[in-house]
């Protein structure tokens, strides 16, 4: 089987769960072409007959995930529609127990496949991460604030992750199947 896994990342923890995704399914056998979604004025023609499923992946900032990734999948819809397809919705909403900050990841996973055509055939919310050697002053800020608003123990500079490695690797394990 041939994987395509594409990837919108804003400060790399997609990226790091992308990557994840692909060695998971290379050690099991699978081909994978890694594709990160970057500025795709300058996209060359993607083949999609190539691949016999995708992953599709990115996080979500300020409540809306990358415009390119929503392109891409609007772009390739009907090709990605005819494959198996997995979503994954990075954030750090995931990683909590908000009922409305749940209820918004699954308006936000509504609003994507309405506006992108694209119907995965699951989606699921990955727990990310906070990325402070890669925040600005500003944005780190924010995020020390957020991260304060939530009970969460932070050390300015140092990353934390909320990632469970081992329930994605388990979900790519059994994927599509």
């Amino acid at each position: 089987m041939t994987v395509l896994i594409a990837y919108a990342t804003t400060e790399g923890q997609t990226r790091k769960i992308a990557r994840f995704c692909a060695d998971r399914l290379i050690a099991r056998g699978e081909s994978v072409e890694l594709l990160p979604l970057v500025d795709l004025e300058d996209e060359e023609p993607l083949e999609m007959s190539r691949f016999d499923a995708a992953i599709l992946a990115g996080s979500v900032h300020g409540g809306q995930l990358q415009p390119h990734l929503i392109r891409f999948a609007a772009r390739h819809a009907a090709a990605l529609n005819a494959r198996p397809g997995l979503f994954l919705m990075v954030s750090l909403a995931a990683a909590g127990n908000d009922t409305e900050e749940h209820a918004d990841l699954a308006r936000i996973a509504h609003e994507f496949v309405k506006t992108s055509g694209w119907t995965p055939t699951r989606t699921l919310n990955v727990a990310g991460a906070f990325r402070f050697t890669q925040y600005d002053f500003f944005k780190g800020l924010a995020m020390r604030w957020i991260a304060h608003n939530k009970g969460e123990a932070v050390e300015p500079g140092t990353d934390k992750e909320y990632t469970d490695w081992a329930a994605l690797g388990a979900l790519i394990d059994g994927w599509p199947g």
